[in-house]
């Protein structure tokens, strides 16, 4: 069944604050960096850019140096500074902003080691309380009480999970305008969770006092105190268990209070979070088993002397330039970022190759394309991989691509996944539609992902602006919970953006040959912009492309239309177009009866 509503174009729309937002606020790695903070009386074996606290130190101090990180970043988009901010456990009253390439980590075991009686927020917007462009940033693993039973705030869109947090109270995911975000993950929320005008949202395995909000797409998977299910009326779509997840590795203390990484094991048709009630299960690594790495002092070649001897990599902030490629050829490698650091190749290799095997963990690392096209910059396994993984399979947990936007960069494809049985919690990859190389000419890539190994499983898939298909799928029996993707915003004409005469590529396409594939809660939006005359003559044919096979089922599709244009079918000619101003929802589709409910 066909539902439609009817939207101003203005009301969510990304495109409208990009011109203003890169204009203002625009900081590029070559210039307009902002200066150093003074952080010397809280730095240790991670350097500079990595703050530790314990709850010994002076507060007012503390804040101080929170505020004035918070007035450095909160408008550095596209900057070069990458901070972590690492809370020992404790009983802290602070307030804890985060802002754009800054980590917040609560270093216990569970989120009530490290107590904060106040705020661990994300604040900062641009005009009119607009959060569309606060990518970035992230926080983990605390437990907080707001002060005087406030609504906390993590107002952000991509790029953003608030993950393993506990809040004694209630968390608003926008600030009452435009926002297009994000995910909440492992986490318990006491009061109500939930948006007043934000696009969509993504929540797994959590606990929820109640959940209220929000406007075209969100998804919960394994999530006690999920709303009820009322599809479309209410654009909500309930999986009631995770069927398979690592939830991500992160650094902590040992019992002596050294450093270490704990990895969580894979788990199965789970709900809630991991960390209440029984002993979490999985491995602690001492960190001596790491190579800490430094952007000042590492190449691609002391990476990998690192990689082959045997070591984890953990990844300290700021911008990594690579000649070559980081390989990844022993299995259960943790390659482990903190404060977002960013892998940028140079010579058109990719940034990482991971070859086919067990057990491999990336988790919080960026990747920008290079100034030399590279034809993918992460890879997961050996193209045509066999070996199977079910048992130990490899995981992505907060990995970002970008092209263009920070710098000019050229990548064929941004994430391929050749192995068997992988995991994905959490990925964002998106050719830039704003920023330095944000043109069509310049910031060319054909596909965000490209998926050839079976039975992958993808949790919170946003992928954007790309000039072919943003999602490719090629292997078996995959499955994907929640996705949101736009298409890109300017091409020059249906001549030059089309799929074999059809107008434009789809944005989600199951390969014709593909038997069984499982997707749910779609959102796929059009803003094509640039001369009207132009614009207004290209248009996207099918939001959503697959085979008619009896095993391919894809639950609740939105699909909006904004500025011009629009979206002439939702998936394989079926369905009515999709116009300006229009926000349509649609049950499904099932392959063995290309039946549009």
């Amino acid at each position: 069944m066909l539902r439609k509503r009817f939207l101003t174009p203005a009301l969510g729309v990304k495109v409208l604050l990009v011109a203003a937002s890169a204009a203002v606020f625009l900081s590029c790695y070559h210039g307009n960096t902002p200066p150093n903070l003074d952080t010397s009386a809280y730095t240790s074996i991670f350097g500079d850019h990595v703050l530790v606290f314990d709850d010994t130190m002076d507060e007012r101090d503390i804040q101080d140096t929170l505020d004035a990180l918070h007035h450095q970043q909160k408008h550095n988009e596209f900057g070069s500074e990458r901070y972590a901010l690492l809370f020992k456990p404790g009983n802290y009253g602070l307030n804890v902003t985060v802002d754009y390439y800054v980590q917040a980590l609560g270093l216990g075991r569970v989120p009530g080691d490290v107590s904060i009686n106040g705020t661990v927020q994300s604040i900062a917007s641009t005009e009119g309380n607009k959060v569309t462009t606060m990518f970035w940033r992230g926080a983990e693993n605390f437990k907080v009480k707001p002060h005087h039973g406030n609504t906390l705030l993590w107002a952000v869109s991509q790029a953003a999970p608030y993950r393993r947090m506990h809040v004694e109270g209630s968390v608003n995911f926008d600030k009452g305008s435009w926002a297009s975000g994000g995910v909440l993950a492992n986490s318990v929320v006491e009061g109500r969770a939930g948006l007043t005008t934000g696009q969509q949202w993504f929540t797994r395995n959590s606990e929820l006092g109640r959940w209220v909000g929000g406007n075209w797409n969100r998804v919960f998977v394994g999530v006690k105190g999920a709303p009820v299910d009322q599809w479309p009326e209410e654009p909500t779509t309930i999986i009631d268990q995770t069927p398979v997840i690592r939830e991500k590795p992160f650094l902590t203390l040992d019992d002596s209070g050294a450093y270490a990484v704990f990895v969580p094991t894979v788990t199965r048709n789970t709900s809630g979070v991991s960390w209440r009630g029984e002993p979490e299960a999985g491995e602690l690594l001492n960190l001596k088993d790491f190579y800490i790495a430094t952007p000042s002092n590492d190449t691609a070649a002391s990476l990998n002397q690192a990689l082959a001897a045997g070591k984890h990599l953990l990844l300290t902030p700021g911008i990594y330039s690579l000649d070559s490629a980081l390989k990844v050829s022993r299995a259960d490698t943790v390659v482990l970022g903190l404060g977002l650091p960013t892998l940028v190749p140079q010579q058109g290799s990719a940034a990482i190759s991971v070859a086919d095997v067990d057990g491999v963990k990336l988790a919080g690392v960026m990747v920008d394309a290079g100034p030399v096209n590279s034809p993918v910059l992460i890879d997961l396994g050996e193209q045509g991989a066999k070996a199977r993984h079910a048992d130990n399979p490899s995981s992505l947990h907060d990995v970002y691509c970008r092209v263009g936007g920070a710098i000019a960069g050229l990548a064929e494809i941004c994430l391929r996944i050749n192995s068997h049985h992988v995991l994905v919690d959490h990925v964002w990859l998106w050719r830039a539609d704003h920023g330095t190389g944000a043109d069509w000419n310049v910031n060319k890539s054909r596909n965000g992902l490209v998926v050839n190994g079976d039975d992958v499983t993808i949790y919170g898939l946003f992928n954007e602006h790309f000039q072919g298909y943003q999602t490719l799928w090629n292997g078996e029996r995959g499955r994907t919970y929640f996705y949101q993707s736009e298409i890109p915003y300017k091409p020059p004409s249906m001549a030059a953006w089309n799929d074999n005469g059809k107008a434009g590529f789809a944005s989600y396409k199951v390969a014709d040959h593909v038997q069984t594939h499982n997707g749910w809660g779609f959102g796929i939006y059009s803003f094509f912009r640039g001369e009207p005359t132009v614009s207004n003559n290209v248009r996207l044919e099918n939001s959503l492309e697959a085979p008619y096979n009896p095993g391919t089922a894809i639950h609740h599709i939105a699909n909006f239309a904004g500025l011009n244009g629009g979206i002439n079918h939702v998936v394989n000619g079926e369905g009515p177009a999709t116009e300006v101003g229009e926000l349509n929802f649609y049950d499904g589709f099932w392959g063995e009866k290309a039946d549009e409910k």
